[in-house]
C-alpha cells in the first residue's frame, strides 16, 4: 500500500528531511547515503529552501525516526557513522519524474512548471515544459487506491502568466490564501544563486572525500560546519 497523505500526512520537518534525501541523492551521490550531521547540513541550507529552518540534530532524527515505518526512509548498514536513504519512489508509489517534481516542491515550496523544469536540471533533465505539465497532471489525478492526489494547482497569481503548483504530501493546500507576495528587486538573480548551489555541492563532495580518508586512517574529523555545534 502506497503512502497516503490523507491519512497520514507529513510534517514540515519530515518533508524537508525526507527532500533533503532525495535531492542529495542526485546531485552529491559521493556523500550518500548520508550522516545525521551532513543531512541536517543540507535540511539547514539557506538557499534553495522554502521556507528556510534551522532544525536541531533531535528533530532531524525524530523526522527520522517516524519517516522509517512509512518505508519512506531505511539506514544503511555497515560502517561506524549511521547513514540514511529515501525510498521515495517506491514507498510513495510513483515513477521518478514524479519523483522529482515532488521533491523540489517541498524544498523550495510553490513553482510553475517551467520553474520545476529549470530547477530539476541537476535531478532530472526533463525534455520541455510539456513533460513537466504531464506528470504534474497525472500526480495531480492520481486515483484514491493509490493514495489520491499529490499534488494541486493554485490560483493565478495578479499579473502571472502561468500558474503554479503545490505539493500535498503535507496534507491538503488552503487555496483560499492569496499567492504569495511577488520576490522584491534585489533578490538573488537565478545565476548567482546555481553558482551558489554549485560551490555547496562541491564542499559536500570535499567534505564527504576528507570523511573517507579519515575512515582509512582510523583518524577522528569534526566536519562539523564552522559555528554549528
Amino acid at each position: 500500500m502506497p503512502f497516503d497523505p490523507t491519512t497520514r500526512p507529513l510534517s514540515l520537518n519530515e518533508a524537508r528531511v525526507l527532500a533533503t534525501l532525495m535531492e542529495k541523492a542526485r546531485t552529491v551521490p559521493d556523500s550518500y547515503p548520508m550522516s545525521l550531521n551532513g543531512l541536517l547540513t543540507g535540511c539547514n541550507q539557506k538557499t534553495s529552501r522554502e521556507p528556510v529552518l534551522q532544525l536541531s540534530e533531535v528533530e532531524a532524527q525524530e523526522a527520522l525516526d517516524a519517516l522509517k515505518p512509512l518505508n519512506l526512509v531505511f539506514q544503511s548498514s555497515g560502517g561506524r557513522t549511521t547513514r540514511w536513504e529515501h525510498n521515495f519512489q517506491r514507498g510513495v508509489g510513483v515513477p521518478e519524474q514524479s519523483a522529482v517534481l515532488l521533491g523540489l516542491l517541498m524544498l523550495r515550496g510553490p513553482q510553475t512548471a517551467g520553474e520545476l523544469r529549470l530547477n530539476a536540471e541537476r535531478w532530472y533533465r526533463f525534455a520541455d515544459i510539456s513533460s513537466v505539465e504531464a506528470f504534474l497532471d497525472e500526480l495531480q489525478e492520481r486515483s484514491p487506491e493509490k493514495g489520491g492526489p499529490l499534488v494541486v494547482q493554485l490560483p493565478r497569481a495578479p499579473g502571472a502568466r502561468e500558474q503554479r503548483w503545490a505539493h500535498r504530501l503535507c496534507g491538503p493546500v488552503d487555496l483560499s490564501q492569496g499567492p504569495a507576495a511577488a520576490a522584491p528587486s534585489g533578490t538573488v538573480p537565478s545565476g548567482l544563486q546555481a553558482r551558489v548551489e554549485a560551490l555547496e555541492a562541491e564542499v559536500a563532495q570535499l567534505r564527504a572525500v576528507v570523511q573517507r580518508l579519515c575512515h582509512e586512517l582510523g583518524l577522528e574529523a569534526d566536519m562539523s560546519p564552522p559555528g554549528q555545534e
